[in-house]
């Protein structure tokens, strides 16, 4: 006979803060053997500059697990609404439209 695990339920808070929310329109992803790093960044028209919102650090078993839930997510989404326009078909200017930066 199996053993049967106790039934154990996680209490998760959030703090009025993090409820808000950080909005953001880039990702940038990197790696090393131990871990993958996202960084979140809002990227403002007309502004050649721009900072990190949040930085999430993942252990590679943990970021696939991530890519798969979010995957799951999309497609329960587009199961409600219908397919996301795939961004790789349209061009967006990293300046949207505002002067364009120079170093």
């Amino acid at each position: 006979m199996a053993e049967q695990q106790p039934n154990t339920q996680l209490n998760i808070e959030i703090s009025e803060e993090v409820a808000e929310g950080s909005y953001a329109n880039l990702a940038i992803i990197t790696h090393s053997h131990a871990e993958f790093v996202i960084d979140f960044v809002n990227v403002m028209p007309g502004t050649p500059k721009s900072k990190v919102k949040s930085r999430i650090i993942f252990t590679p078993m943990h970021a696939k697990r991530f890519m798969r839930a979010l995957e799951d997510n999309v497609q329960r989404y587009e199961a409600s609404n219908g397919k996301i326009q795939d961004l790789e078909q349209v061009e967006i200017p990293l300046n949207f439209g505002g002067p364009t930066a120079q170093a």
